[in-house]
């Protein structure tokens, strides 16, 4: 990297090594000392910042961990993996705006470096997207959730538990019909994903689809007889439906 061709000391550069080697053998306390020395006579180094974001973070200290990925990226503004990660710690800190802008920094900068993201960046950026729905759908905002569990899923279309998420929140939105698209299309992608039949069975019988939703929950108790949010609605159904017949 061009910031090491900087002339550093034999104190820095045994410095540097020994904070490197701490780091990734997981002695945080001696990478942290380290670099700590390092950066009093060498600011300048984005991967030291890094590093000690990544240590901050692993101790639980966000605020720091952000400040020391803060400077990361202003030292290298292209640096992807700092920018993802500290769109994971404003995630964490609840900065959801922030985590997105973050998260849509790091996908702009690895486009602009080889064209395309690959299959980790672009699973980090929809995890990321998600929560930012999870957040909204927490408070009942199901149309900016379903907003952002769709910019996840153009990331990443295969990953069914987002899917999920994002037809619990078309149905809570008003959009049964679309969330019992978006529901069979999780369990064609894996038929073992027995939430997602236990969901379709609910969205049904809001469709005012009884029968349907009870072979749903009859196949999940078939699979797993423990199953008690199945059993639940199943009893449900055949109380409503003895009530009407003694009505």
């Amino acid at each position: 990297m061009s910031q090491y061709h900087v002339r550093m000391t034999s104190e820095e550069r045994a410095a540097y090594a020994l904070g490197r080697q701490s780091f990734e053998n997981g002695d945080d306390e001696t990478a942290l000392r380290a670099f700590e020395t390092l950066l009093l006579t060498r600011e300048g180094f984005a991967d030291v910042h890094y590093m000690m974001g990544l240590l901050h973070d692993r101790r639980g200290d966000l605020e720091a961990a952000a400040d020391d990925l803060r400077a990361a990226v202003r030292i290298n503004p292209s640096y992807a993996e700092a920018l993802l990660a500290l769109a994971t710690v404003h995630e964490r800190r609840g900065n959801y705006d922030q985590a997105r802008e973050y998260a849509e920094r790091a996908a702009l900068v690895a486009r602009g470096a080889g064209g395309s993201l690959d299959a980790t960046t672009r699973g980090k950026l929809a995890n990321l997207q998600a929560a930012v729905g999870d957040a909204y759908a927490e408070v009942g905002e199901h149309r900016e959730a379903i907003d952002a569990y769709r910019k996840a899923l153009d990331r990443c279309p295969d990953f069914h538990d987002i899917r999920f998420r994002l037809a619990i929140a078309l149905r809570e939105a008003g959009l049964p019909s679309k969330a019992v698209l978006e529901l069979q299309r999780v369990l064609r992608g894996n038929d073992r994903y027995l939430e997602a039949y236990v969901q379709l069975g609910l969205t049904y019988y809001t469709l005012g689809r009884p029968q349907e939703a009870v072979e749903q929950w009859a196949y999940v108790l078939q699979e797993d007889p423990g199953h008690e949010e199945a059993r639940m609605y199943v009893r449900l159904v055949q109380k409503n439906s003895r009530a009407r017949q003694s009505a």
